[in-house]
Order: structure tokens, then C-alpha cells, then sequence
């Protein structure tokens, strides 16, 4: 362990010094991300602690403003020449009928709609970082069957209240025009740009009044059957089983982790070198897209394996940091979730099921691991450095061994 990794402090809440996590009564309050309502997704929040050692080289950035009319976005969207990512936003609520409505009003009314932002990539495809919905709302009223949805009639306007329930061809046919030629500003990231320089860019953009998560962008940003392959791992019966059915989908942490799993399953933590755990993801992405049906049910069987041999060791405690005198169920920690689930991934039945009978004696490994500072750090401060992801790795390998001896 480096020495700037020794001096950096676990995120709790005290000013100065490491909280002393062996004291019944010392259990931190774990902060936890939060849905676009402001509940709680019961996963911890995470300080991955990158750092950019190669500043970006300004010359490499080229973005443009576009400025193309709706019906010409209709015809990429025809021709599948912008990726919307269909379920990259999804928040329950907002997008209404009514607020579609209102949108659609926003257009015959001509009032400008917020800045769309886009990536460019081969073939000048776009993938639509921000303003799918609003796409999706235009192209459900204007053409329904461009993106296979029901057409949208019209409902609780504010001005134009004379065109209740009306669809689009019903509108007359000056209105039909205006809303073809209306020009949107488009945003665009040009394919010349470094990916790792888009995703900067990206994270940088307040879309909408809150921040992308790293995975939004990931699932924006590289399209391929990864997208569909985490969204099915993150709904079967053995993630949720193994993460109590509690973690939030809203903000694709849940995808998140499984591709963190798949990550350290193809690139063993011991080939991890570098800091920009970011960019190993984006690799791990990119990897996945490139795999064939055989590979993929490969790695499904050890997904849920590896979740099933979590819940049985672990209980409802399985991927959550757990503290001595204390039984509260914290959240899930997404350093933990990774190391447990590839770990014991690589554990025979006959090693689960031992460890599952000595389910006491792993729990007390592992509050003998949490009061450990330098376990403590690895799952709480800078997870994303390579020393730390091969300490915590190592030492929970470790423990399982102890307890399989019968130490």
C-alpha cells in the first residue's frame, strides 16, 4: 500500500482521524445513493478516488452544434441512425401523458426545448445522452411507428386546450408543419473525440437538473447486446434474491454491479493495473459485446452461482459492511459486491456448502476484516486503486480459506 493510500481517510463522519469501527457503539452513518425523488437505492455511495494522469489534450475535443428539424430526427430515428436506449431514462412519474402532452404544446406554442446532447459514432450514428424522452415523446405523437408505441393523443393542456385527445394527423395541417420544422439544438460529441474524453465531457453536463452515473453513460455511450445482457443479470431471481430485492434500478447501480462482476471474471484482479477503474469497465463493456451466445451463458452460470453461493454464506448480510455489537442491515457496497460474488465464484459446491454450515464462523471473519483499517479502506476510500482492489480480494480469499480449515 502506497503511501498516499495510507493517508486516506475512510468517508465518515468525523473531521479528523479513522473512526474506531471495533467499538459496539462506533458504527458509521453510511451514506447512500439517492433515486431522482431523493430515496433511498440501499447502495452505498462510493468514493472510487480516480485521478487523471494524463490531462486531455484540448485538440482532441471536437463538438458541434447542430440544429436539425424534427422531422429530420424522425428520419434517423427511421433509419436507426440514433440510438435513443430506450430504458437509459426511466423515471417513474415524470414522463406522464399529460407531460408528454405538455411537451408537444411546448412545440406548437413555439417555445425552445432544452439542449439535446449526443455522441457521434460509426456510420454517423448518434447516441443520445441526454433528451431521449423528449425524442420519444416527438416520436410517438408524430410517428408512433418509428420506435413501436402506441400513438399519443393529446391531454391536460395548458393553452391549447381545443385539441384535447387529438393525435397528430388529426391537427391541422399548418400545425402538422410547424412541429416537422421545428429546429432542435443538438449537442454533438464528434467520433474523433477520445471515448475517454466523451465520458469526461458527459459526467461534466447537469442533464436535467442531476448528473449521469458513470453506468448511464456506459449504457448511452457503447451500445451492443452488453446493455440487454446486464439489464437480464440485474432482474434474475439470483441478484435479487442475493441482494435482498432492495437495491433501486432507477440509477442503473444494480447494472453496475453486475458488470463489475463480469469485469473481474474476465480480467482476474491481479490483471487490474492501472487507476481508471472507469475505463476498465468501459473495457469490460466493450469486451461483452464482442462475446458469443456460448461465452455469455458461460458467464450467466457463474453470475448465478456466484449470487446463490453469496446469499447462503452470507444471508441477508451478503455484499453489505457489518459492524460489531450491531445488527442493522446496511446497504449494499459495491467494493464488497465484487469481491465476495467473483471470489466464492471460483469456490467448488462442496467449499460452499461448508462455508454456508459455518456461517457463524464466517461472520466473525469478517467483522475481524471490517475492523481491519486496511480492509475498512479498501471498501470505503479510493476502491478504485489497483493495490486496494487486490487487497480486498486477497484478504476476504483468506478468511473463506480460515474458515474452511477450521481455524
Amino acid at each position: 500500500m502506497s503511501d498516499d493510500d495510507a493517508e486516506r481517510q475512510p468517508p465518515l463522519p468525523m473531521p479528523e482521524g479513522l473512526f474506531d469501527v471495533s467499538e459496539p457503539s462506533a458504527q458509521p452513518k453510511i451514506r447512500v445513493e439517492l433515486d431522482d425523488a431523493g430515496y433511498s437505492t440501499d447502495v452505498e455511495t462510493e468514493d472510487i478516488g480516480e485521478r487523471i494522469d494524463n490531462p486531455f489534450d484540448p485538440d482532441l475535443i471536437e463538438v458541434q452544434t447542430r440544429n436539425p428539424t424534427v422531422a429530420l430526427l424522425l428520419n434517423r430515428i427511421r433509419r436507426n441512425t440514433i440510438d435513443l436506449a430506450p430504458d437509459f431514462q426511466r423515471r417513474p412519474g415524470i414522463w406522464t401523458r399529460q407531460a408528454q402532452s405538455r411537451l408537444i404544446e411546448s412545440l406548437l406554442l413555439r417555445i425552445t426545448l432544452p439542449t439535446l446532447y449526443a455522441a457521434e459514432g460509426d456510420d454517423d450514428t448518434w447516441a443520445v445522452v441526454d433528451g431521449v424522452q423528449r425524442l420519444t415523446t416527438i416520436a410517438r405523437f408524430v410517428a408512433p411507428e418509428t420506435i413501436g408505441a402506441e400513438p399519443l393523443r393529446l391531454t391536460g393542456l395548458e393553452y391549447l386546450t381545443e385539441y384535447k385527445d387529438y393525435a397528430f394527423g388529426d391537427l391541422p395541417g399548418r400545425l402538422q408543419t410547424r412541429i416537422e420544422e421545428t429546429e432542435l439544438v443538438v449537442l454533438l460529441i464528434r467520433r474523433g473525440t477520445p471515448e475517454e474524453v466523451k465520458f469526461n465531457i458527459f459526467a461534466r453536463i447537469n442533464t436535467g437538473g442531476r448528473p449521469l452515473t458513470r453506468q448511464e453513460l456506459r449504457h448511452a455511450l457503447i451500445p451492443g447486446q452488453a446493455r440487454g445482457f446486464l439489464a437480464d443479470l440485474s432482474r434474475s431471481k439470483a441478484f435479487q434474491e442475493a441482494t435482498a430485492r432492495s437495491v433501486s434500478p432507477e440509477r442503473m447501480s444494480d447494472r453496475e454491479m453486475c458488470l463489475r462482476f463480469l469485469a473481474f471474471s474476465l480480467t482476474p484482479p491481479e490483471g487490474y493495473k492501472g487507476q481508471d477503474f472507469d475505463g476498465f469497465l468501459r473495457n469490460a463493456m466493450h469486451a461483452l459485446n464482442g462475446l458469443d451466445t456460448r461465452e455469455l451463458g458461460g458467464l450467466s452460470h457463474a453470475f448465478w452461482n456466484a449470487m446463490y453461493a453469496s446469499h447462503v454464506v452470507f444471508g441477508q448480510h451478503a455484499f453489505r459492511k457489518r459492524f460489531r455489537g450491531s445488527t442493522r442491515r446496511n446497504p449494499v457496497n459495491k467494493a464488497l459486491f465484487e469481491s465476495q460474488a467473483v471470489t466464492l465464484s471460483h469456490y467448488s459446491q462442496d467449499q460452499i456448502r461448508t462455508l454456508s454450515a459455518r456461517q457463524d464462523q464466517v461472520a466473525e471473519g469478517f467483522l475481524r476484516l471490517m475492523e481491519n483499517t486496511d480492509f475498512f479502506n479498501a471498501v470505503s476510500a479510493g476502491t478504485g486503486d489497483a493495490g486496494k482492489v487486490r487487497l480486498r480480494f486477497r484478504m476476504l480469499d483468506e478468511m473463506f480459506q480460515e474458515v474452511l480449515k477450521g481455524a
